[in-house]
């Protein structure tokens, strides 16, 4: 029996052949961790007795959460955070620079076949890059940034075919959440997920990363995505390491195989208060909405951006309506300015952040009022998620968000795209 591409990282990483259900103690190529979690990451690695850590071209620190710092308890923890690194000669991405999952891969400081883990959730969006990555808590961080190393129970594997051609106005962001909508929120508790399929190969690595970002919002450890020639374009332009590649084998053992066609695929929406609560557009379309918003480590990258552009291309932001746009790192923030994107967007009567994960995490900006409904790109939409229990989470793919702040209720961007393939 063959294996599966995780457990052929984990063996690599662990010196020794591993499949699904056994224990692993693993040297780890890369960890981080982000405002929200490092200063634990920082208290714990000293409570281990230690100084200094294992390798400071291994480890990071991303100032994204809550950027610039919104009060004098957060700005004193970013000091802190600052003051580790600079003590440790590591990495830090400072206040501006943008999210960990966008300004990591960027940086270069992830390769396919590595083992990466940091304190955040959402790590598992490198897995686009055929990276094993996954989300542990501060305490785990620590141990590794004290060791090198931690322990992995080796994860059962889903493969998901993706197939059909793409329609019209359909994102990576729809096919995902009409997936999660599917399986459930549980629907893959620990597990890999290997992506592949017709669909998956004609994807951008913008909606690649979209797609790997929210596995863990069906439950799974990781989403996987084999290397190709786009994979490699977007690495050469970012690395100059020789990348290895892994791919399972041809008889690698399933816990499920499941196919998905989605050539009938419309928008898709998540209702609150749970991402799985998944249904076509048609189904909400005119519910009004008082927030949209553009960003996240989901869906703000440049993709994203034009998308928006495409439909407020000579339209105005409803009045009434406050529609907030965050680049998902500097690079892209710059990139969108000399495409004349944000400026076409600002004019529109968008609000222009910073480089961050912005209102998503609900600690600063665009926090919404009671009662209101917000229609989203990010991940999640629980009661409180961006800052107010009392508000309404809607998420949608950058289109359908953009179309959405125009009419001032949910919209099916379809007919305000006119860029129809042929």
């Amino acid at each position: 029996m063959g294996y599966t591409i995780a457990e052929k990282i984990l063996a690599q990483h662990s010196g020794k052949k591993v499949k699904a259900g056994d224990v692993a103690i693993c040297k780890i190529d890369f960890c981080f961790g982000q405002d929200g979690t490092s200063e634990l990451v920082i208290d714990n690695f000293y409570s281990l007795g230690k100084t200094k850590i294992f390798n400071k071209d291994k480890f990071c620190i991303v100032i994204d959460h809550s950027t610039p710092s919104p009060k004098q308890s957060i700005s004193n923890i970013h000091q802190k955070l600052r003051t580790f690194t600079k003590k440790q000669k590591t990495f830090l991405f400072d206040a501006g620079s943008g999210v960990c999952h966008q300004v990591i891969p960027e940086a270069g400081f992830v390769l396919p076949g590595n083992l990466v883990i940091g304190a955040d959730s959402h790590t598992c969006t490198y897995g686009a890059l055929n990276v094993f990555s996954c989300g542990l808590g501060s305490t785990d961080i620590a141990i590794a940034l004290a060791s090198g190393k931690n322990w992995f129970r080796v994860p059962e594997t889903v493969k998901i075919i993706i197939k059909g051609e793409l329609p019209f106005g359909v994102t990576a962001k729809d096919i995902i959440l009409h997936i999660i909508g599917q399986l459930g929120a549980n629907g893959c508790t620990y597990q890999s997920v290997e992506f592949s399929g017709p669909v998956v190969d004609r994807l951008s690595m913008d909606g690649r990363f979209t797609i790997s970002n929210m596995v863990v919002e069906m439950g799974a450890k990781c989403g996987l995505f084999c290397v190709d020639e786009k994979t490699r374009y977007w690495l050469k332009r970012r690395v100059k390491k020789r990348i290895k590649p892994v791919v399972a084998d041809k008889n690698a053992h399933y816990a499920k195989i499941m196919e998905f066609d989605i050539s009938k695929l419309t928008p898709q929406i998540a209702k609150p208060h749970s991402v799985d609560n998944v249904v076509n557009i048609d189904t909400v379309r005119n519910t009004a909405i008082d927030v949209a918003y553009l960003g996240t480590c989901t869906n703000g990258r440049l993709e994203d951006l034009i998308q928006a552009a495409l439909i407020l291309k000579s339209r105005q932001v409803k009045p009434g309506v406050t529609f907030v746009v965050a680049p998902a790192s500097r690079s892209i923030y710059l990139e969108a300015t000399k495409a004349g994107i944000l400026e076409l967007l600002a004019k529109a009567g968008a609000i222009i952040l910073p480089p961050g994960c912005g209102p998503c995490v609900g600690t600063h900006a665009g926090v919404p009022a009671d009662n209101q409904r917000v229609i989203s790109t990010a991940n999640r939409n629980f009661k409180g998620r961006m800052g107010n229990p009392n508000a309404f989470i809607y998420l949608g793919s950058a289109a359908t968000v953009a179309a959405s702040a125009v009419t001032g209720k949910l919209t099916d961007p379809r007919k305000y795209l006119t860029n129809k393939r042929k």
